[in-house]
């Protein structure tokens, strides 16, 4: 039995999509419409593709394959696309890029601009958002500080992030600076979101690992509204250093457990993106692009 391209391609977004719902939703169909084509397209391999529960939705080794060929081929089928419609044209496209507040803002921007000014033909649509979750049909690249990349994506290493304990001067002056991770307990804190009202802080000096719970004071997904928070002296920052290198320099915002790395939500930064989705020559020269100013930033001394 002859399976054509547009059965391969609705079983690729059912699986892709996770549920018939959802991959009904992007597909601009009913569910009872996708149900009905999966059912026909099973019907004629005489096999099950999909193993159907009352909670998931779980690809049978068949359907797997099937699903891999399909990727395969609608990748190929837009390049192909892609090569026809920018013949003789320089690099076009758009690339969906979702960036976190503070280091898309203070260290990314730059590069942002670089890259448009290189590609003028290539459309950027940057989303500056720290949630972590899975990529959107609209988002085909995402920077992420993570302690580990996730397992479904495709993670380049955009260098390590130095989280600092930092107040401002007037601040120190006023209430001191801890010399002791668990003085922090006492301290009014000052960072980004956490789930929970509790923030699980890990420090490690040498061998030394330790770990503490904090109750932040203020916390925010903004990163220069914090930068902004510490410096009107309302408490300690636990800030990544790109945030607060300047006003360090300055002298206006002073430092204390510099002996010791900190982690709140891991200490490196990726690039993220999905395997399965086809990437185009202006997502692929985007990427190296990143990655080539991440490892340029990184070699830079601190």
């Amino acid at each position: 039995m002859n399976v054509d391209f547009a059965s391969l391609t609705l079983l690729v977004d059912i699986i892709d999509a996770g549920n018939l719902s959802k991959a009904a939703s992007k597909l601009k169909m009913t569910r009872a419409n996708v149900s009905y084509h999966l059912r026909q397209l099973e019907k004629a391999l005489g096999a099950e593709l999909i193993r159907r529960t009352s909670r998931r939705m779980e690809p049978t080794e068949l359907g797997w394959r099937l699903c891999e060929h399909g990727r395969a081929i609608r990748n190929e089928m837009a390049s192909a696309h892609e090569t026809v419609t920018n013949l003789g044209q320089g690099l076009q496209g758009r690339v969906g890029i979702s960036v976190p507040s503070g280091y898309g803002h203070i260290v990314m921007t730059p590069w942002l601009i670089e890259f448009k000014q290189k590609y003028p033909g290539v459309v950027l649509d940057v989303v500056f958002e720290n949630r972590i979750d899975n990529l959107r049909d609209d988002v085909d690249i995402a920077i992420r500080v993570l302690p580990q990349p996730p397992e479904t994506m495709v993670a380049k290493d955009m260098g390590t992030v130095r989280y600092l304990a930092c107040a401002s001067k007037a601040f120190a002056q006023q209430h001191g600076m801890p010399t002791e991770l668990s003085q922090l307990r006492t301290q009014p804190v000052i960072t980004a979101n956490v789930v929970g009202r509790q923030l699980s802080l890990r420090a490690y000096r040498g061998e030394e690992r330790q770990e503490v719970m904090l109750t932040p004071t203020l916390i925010s997904d903004h990163y220069p509204f914090l930068k902004e928070v510490i410096l009107g002296g309302l408490g300690i920052g636990l800030m990544p250093d790109y945030m607060v290198a300047d006003v360090i320099a300055s002298g206006d915002v002073v430092t204390s457990l510099d002996d010791h790395r900190l982690s709140i939500f891991g200490t490196n930064m990726y690039l993220l993106y999905l395997p399965s989705r086809h990437r185009t020559r202006a997502i692929k020269t985007c990427i190296d692009f990143l990655v080539e100013k991440a490892n340029a930033h990184e070699a830079q001394p601190r």
